[in-house]
C-alpha cells in the first residue's frame, strides 16, 4: 500500500502539475527519505536543483520524473509515502521528508509518516527510458507491453502459492495486498492454491480479474485506508466502497453471505470467503 492505482493517480497528478516546471532549492529535511542516494542528502538536493521535469513515467508501484539533464527522479511511496503539490509558504505537513520548490510557485512535498518510502537520483538501465534501479522489475498488467500468454505462462511454471505469485514483482508488478485478495475473490481461488495446479483458462481468468479490479480502483482515485494514500492535492480514493474481501473480516460474502475470514500471510493478512474461495485440499492437511 499504495499499489498500482494509487500511485498512477499520483503520476498522473505530478505530470499535470511538475511537468515544465523548473525545480528551485531542494530542501532534504529527513535523510532516511533519500538513504538509497549513495552520494547523500547534500548531492541530491544540488543535483536535482535547476533540473526541469519533461515527463513522469511509471513501472507498477515506482514512478520516476524524467529531467532535462537525462537523471530520473525516482519515488517509492513505501507505506505511507505521499507526493503532495502545495502553495510555496503553506505550513509544513508534520512528517514533511522533502521539499521541491517549483518556478510557478508551488512546491512538491514528499511526506511520510513511516519513512519507508524514499527518493532517488537515477540514470537510465537497459530497458529505454526505465531507471536502472528497476529494471529488475516486470511489466504491470495496465502497460500496453504486457503479454498475457507470457505471464501465464511463467505463472504456471512457478512452483508456489498464487497470492505469492501476484506479489511477485518480478513475475507482475504494482499488485499488493488488496488488489490480489480482491482479485482472487472474483476468480474464487483460495491464495494458498498452486500456480503449478491453475489451468490456462484458470490463469487467465485471474489476471483478466486483476487487471479489471486496478481499473476499476484507478477510476475512482484508488483505495485509501487510515488516511495515508493521498493523492497530489490530498484527496482520498473511494474505492475502499467497492471492496469485497479485503478488510472485509466478519461481514457477508457478497455472492454467497457466508462471513469473510481473515488468515495470516506473509506477516500481514489475507481475506477470502471460506465458501467461495475453497482452501485446498493439500493447504488444509
Amino acid at each position: 500500500m499504495p499499489e498500482l492505482p494509487e500511485v498512477e493517480v499520483v503520476r498522473r497528478g505530478l505530470a499535470e502539475h511538475a511537468v515544465g516546471r523548473r525545480i528551485g532549492a531542494v530542501e532534504v529535511l529527513h535523510t532516511r527519505s533519500v538513504r538509497r542516494h549513495v552520494p547523500g542528502p547534500a548531492d541530491f538536493a544540488a543535483r536535482l536543483g535547476g533540473q526541469t521535469p519533461t515527463a513522469v513515467r511509471r513501472r507498477g508501484k515506482y514512478m520516476w520524473l524524467v529531467l532535462d539533464s537525462g537523471d530520473m527522479l525516482l519515488a517509492h511511496l513505501g507505506m505511507s509515502g505521499q507526493m503532495l503539490v502545495q502553495p510555496q509558504g503553506k505550513p509544513d505537513e508534520r512528517h514533511l521528508r522533502v521539499r521541491i520548490p517549483l518556478d510557478d510557485g508551488n512546491e512538491l512535498r514528499f511526506v511520510d509518516q513511516r519513512t519507508f518510502g524514499h527518493l532517488l537520483l537515477d540514470r537510465e538501465g537497459e530497458r529505454a527510458e526505465v531507471p536502472s534501479s528497476v529494471d529488475h522489475i516486470a511489466l504491470d498488467p495496465l502497460d500496453a507491453a504486457f503479454v498475457p500468454e507470457a505471464f501465464v505462462r511463467a505463472l504456471r511454471a512457478k512452483r508456489t502459492e498464487v497470492k505469492r505469485a501476484l506479489l511477485d514483482q518480478s513475475l507482475i508488478s504494482g499488485v499488493g495486498n488488496i488488489y490480489a485478495d480482491e482479485a482472487l475473490w472474483r476468480a474464487r481461488l483460495h491464495w494458498a492454491r498452486s500456480t503449478r495446479g491453475l489451468s490456462n483458462a484458470q490463469a487467465l481468468e485471474l489476471l483478466g480479474h486483476v487487471t479489471d479490479v486496478m481499473t476499476e480502483a484507478l477510476a475512482v482515485g484508488g483505495t485509501t485506508f487510515d488516511g495515508l494514500y493521498v493523492n497530489v492535492n490530498g484527496e482520498s480514493g473511494y474505492f475502499e466502497r467497492g471492496l469485497n474481501a479485503y478488510g472485509r473480516r466478519d461481514r457477508p460474502c457478497g455472492r454467497c453471505g457466508t462471513l469473510i475470514v481473515r488468515e495470516a500471510f506473509m506477516n500481514r493478512s489475507s481475506f477470502s470467503c471460506p465458501s467461495c474461495q475453497r482452501v485446498p485440499r493439500a493447504a488444509r492437511s
